[in-house]
């Protein structure tokens, strides 16, 4: 049975890993670890460890970093760090970040926004997840269609 790896953050304000979770359980019988971690500067290294020591062939990195340049900053050393996880391993770490400023990042109506947007992210990333362990054939099929996760699809190009 393949073996899924959730890395997830106590920072970001939705549960990105639980519902993630939730999708591969709707869509595949898989085996899923779960490793939780602070901060989304700690997301390599967890991803990196679900890999090597749990066994892993593929993780999802979920975190959401907040609206200040620091946690831009912070955001983009993480890619990095996952990146570089991904290199050293020859694993897929699917990076699943959602900025708070994406959406505002206020009170109301923002946060109900970017609790959808977190949610809705993560779950599609589940099911890129699926397919790229399951039916790669299908991101093929996908290819240059302007995909999104989360928002709306772009939509390809037209000559």
């Amino acid at each position: 049975m393949k073996k899924v790896g959730i890395a997830d953050t106590t920072f970001a304000r939705y549960d990105m890993g639980g519902a993630a979770i939730d999708e591969l359980k709707k869509h595949a019988s898989v085996r899923i670890e779960r490793c939780t971690v602070p901060g989304i500067k700690d997301l390599p290294v967890a991803a990196k460890k679900l890999i090597e020591e749990k066994g892993c062939e593929i993780v999802l990195a979920l975190g959401m970093p907040g609206p200040a340049e620091i946690d831009k900053q912070c955001a983009h050393e993480a890619s990095l760090g996952i990146i570089a996880a991904q290199l050293l391993t020859s694993t897929h770490i699917l990076e699943v970040f959602v900025h708070e400023d994406e959406v505002g990042g206020g009170k109301g109506k923002e946060e109900k926004e970017l609790a959808w947007l977190a949610d809705r992210r993560a779950r599609e990333h589940a099911q890129n997840a699926l397919k790229l362990l399951f039916k790669p054939e299908a991101l093929e099929r996908e290819a240059g269609t302007g995909k999104r996760e989360g928002f709306e699809d772009a939509g390809p190009l037209e000559v």
